[in-house]
């Protein structure tokens, strides 16, 4: 995740809660983005980067899979026909 995110949905949170004096509001929102960071690191996500490498990988693996499979079913059909 990035800074910008956390950023964001901290000052939504911010927003939300009435007003308070200066110094507590900058600790209240410290701690809103420390427990956020928490959270979110609990929850073992992975970036979308990562995401679309993962998928590519798969999407070439089942293509080769595809290939094998025929190469597999062709090499069957040869030996049936000996």
């Amino acid at each position: 995740m990035n800074k910008q995110f956390f950023d964001d949905i901290t000052n939504k949170i911010s927003q939300a809660i009435p007003p308070v004096p200066g110094n507590m509001r900058t600790e209240l929102e410290q701690t809103i983005r420390g427990i956020l960071h928490n959270a979110f690191d609990k929850l073992d996500l992975v970036t979308r980067e990562d995401f679309e490498v993962q998928a590519a990988v798969l999407q070439k693996t089942r293509i080769k899979l595809e290939q094998m499979e025929q190469k597999l079913a062709e090499l069957e059909q040869k030996i049936d026909l000996n």
